[in-house]
This record gives structure tokens, sequence and C-alpha cells, in this order.
């Protein structure tokens, strides 16, 4: 029999055992207490619960998992490149991916919304969701997902958010800088010492949000040499605003090519990510501003073709190395308006009005 989470117990039947030989598996009669099996016969059952035989009935004690603290929306893509890239593309193949992923990820919740193209996906923070999203890219899934949020609740009518025990280990000149950072988080420092020379260990209680965009500005600060750890302790009172990003995007203004003169004049307003020959579309974010504001630039403006030139002036014409963005960062640099774009291809930045009209008016009535 097996037993469910609910203390219901249930018939099954096993068709055949099989235990591991090495690296192959082979079938046998029985098997020893530590032995790692497999079973066929039977489906429906499981992590966590306990298969037993009928005459004693005794659940193994089940393992409670943390519960999701972060959720985000995967959506199909509906940007002017959507299908080109990706093999798996509709709103059925997303949502049976997602809720087969349930099955054997226990820490990981998928819902559906009003949208029958849209699910909300929750999990144990950024780097939980981010592996889920590499995993279905690699598979050929093509979809767009949103800024990841913080769950929160109320609790005895307040408003409570999640509280994370963090453990960083930094070398000693590194210090300053990262509790700097995690002050400014709403971070509260309880323990510190130094367990090797050379080096501090930081305990912090902070909260989930403040976790966000953390860990590549925690690697930049301490040269790739800290290391950090974090695991859920509860839930509390909100504990206040936490300074969000504080630079805008660089949107490009019409679909077509990036081009070398496009994207020099473009460098002054801030840093690209893009080079010469990629294709770019209405409302796609190429950089980040080196202003607050968004601001939107031509990135595929050619050069007038005149009958005057300059020897040599086209040549001179040269571009620092466009920042390259991995998943990890987009996910943690998109703002509320902003989506990311995630094809087996590539991974694009965009607004989710792409319009730029459309956006400048919409953003107009927010601040009216």
């Amino acid at each position: 029999v097996v037993i469910r989470k609910d203390g219901v117990t249930e018939q099954i039947k096993i068709g055949s055992i099989y235990i591991f030989d090495r690296l192959k598996r082979r079938e046998t009669e029985s098997a020893l207490a530590g032995e790692i099996v497999c079973i066929t016969g039977s489906h429906g059952i499981n992590i966590g619960e306990t298969i037993c035989d009928a005459s004693y009935p005794e659940p193994l004690p089940f393992v409670d998992l943390d519960e999701p603290t972060i959720s985000m929306y995967f959506a199909v893509n509906s940007s002017p490149f959507a299908g080109k890239e990706g093999v798996y593309v509709t709103s059925r193949h997303l949502g049976n991916r997602l809720f087969k992923e349930m099955e054997t990820n226990l820490g990981l919740k998928v819902e559906e919304t009003d949208s029958p193209d849209s699910f909300k996906v929750s999990g144990r923070g950024e780097l939980h969701l981010a592996i889920l999203i590499e995993t279905m890219r690699r598979e050929g899934y093509e979809f767009q997902v949103s800024k990841p949020q913080v769950i929160t609740k109320i609790i005895d009518g307040k408003l409570c958010e999640p509280i994370e025990f963090l453990t960083v280990d930094v070398p000693e000149e590194y210090m300053g800088n990262v509790m700097e950072k995690l002050g400014a988080r709403k971070g509260e420092l309880v323990y510190m010492h130094t367990p090797d020379q050379g080096m501090v260990r930081l305990e912090y209680r902070i909260p989930d949000r403040g976790l966000i965009r953390f860990r590549s500005e925690f690697l930049t600060d301490t040269r790739g040499n800290g290391i950090m750890n974090h695991v859920f302790d509860g839930y509390e009172p909100f504990k206040g605003e936490v300074k969000g990003r504080s630079r805008g995007s660089l949107v490009a203004w019409e679909t077509g090519e990036a081009v070398t003169y496009g994207l020099y004049y473009a460098r002054e307003r801030g840093s690209l990510f893009i080079g010469p020959g990629q294709q770019v579309y209405e409302g796609m974010i190429v950089g980040e501003s080196s202003r607050v504001d968004d601001v939107v630039i031509n990135v595929c403006k050619k050069k007038h073709v005149t009958n005057i030139r300059a020897a040599g002036s086209d040549e001179a014409l040269r571009l620092v190395p466009p920042k390259i963005m991995s998943l990890e960062a987009c996910l943690e640099f998109i703002a509320e308006d902003e989506l990311v774009e995630v094809t087996p291809k590539s991974i694009r930045l965009r607004k989710k009005i792409l319009d730029n009209n459309l956006r400048a008016k919409s953003k107009a009535v927010k601040y009216k």
C-alpha cells in the first residue's frame, strides 16, 4: 500500500523491483534496507509518500518543505520575434510542462490565471525559478517571464513578508561594503565572527525582497571571493521600502538591424547590451540608461548617403564591447513594466507595452 501525506492508505500493485548495480539497473526479488530501488507497475506516487506492507501500514515522517516566497508570471511569447526560435511555443505546451514540473519539484507551485496564455509560478527564490527557466529553455520552450515578486501575507491584520536567514563569508577588506549594502536592504545583523584568518562570517535576518538583485552585486563587491547562503526564517511585519533600480532603460525606437553608426551615438546615453548586426524590435531594451528615466534610441539609424566624405571617418567609429546579460542578471534588472523574453537561442529584455507612443500615454495617465 501507499500512505499519502494526509494519512489515506491506497492499495497499489508493484510489478518489478530494480536495484542499481554500478551504472546499470538489475531486477531483483527483494531489496535490503538502505538500498536505492526503482519499481514498476504503479503511478501517481508523490515524493514523501510511503510504500509499505499492507500488514504493517506505518508511514515514515513526512518532510515539510519551506513554502514559496517568490512568484512570477510565465506567459506565451508575444514579441514580434515570437515562434522563430522555439520548438514549444503555445500555452498548451507551456502549461503542460509547468504542471508536470510540480510532480517532482516540491518547492514549486503553479496556478492558472485569468488569461489562458499566462501562469503564476511560485518558488523558493530567484535562483530556484531561474534554474527552471534555463531548463525549459534548453528543452526548446519559448516564453516570457515577469519581474519576481515577493509573496506577502496578512497575519493578525498586518501586512507581513518572508524573512530569510542569510549567512555570508567575505574577505575582511570587503566587509564594510557588504554590510552597507545589506543595511540599505533592511538587513539586521545578528552575529559576526572570524572563523578563518582574513575571512569574516556575517549572519543577517533580511526581507526576501532585499535579496532581489543582491547576488550579482555581492559577487562584484567581493571580486568573486564571497560566499552567501540563505534559508527561510518565517513571516514578519513589513520592514519598509527597499530602494530599487536607480537607472532607466535604453529602448529601441524601431524594428530592424542594429548598426555601428546608430550604436556609436547611442552609447552616450548609457551602457549597451547588444552589438552591431543584432536584430531588434520596437520596445526592446537594448541597454541601461545613465539617467533615471527610460530613453528611446534608434540603434538602426544609418549614416546618410552624401557625396561628401572624409578619409578614414567611417573607420574611426569604434564601439565598446556590449555587456552580456545572463538569465539571472536579466531577472534582476527588469522593472515592473518590463519582461524577459526567453528562447532556446536568445534572452532578450523588452517593455510590456512595445509601442512607444502607447507606452508614453499609459505612463502619462499613471502619473496624472
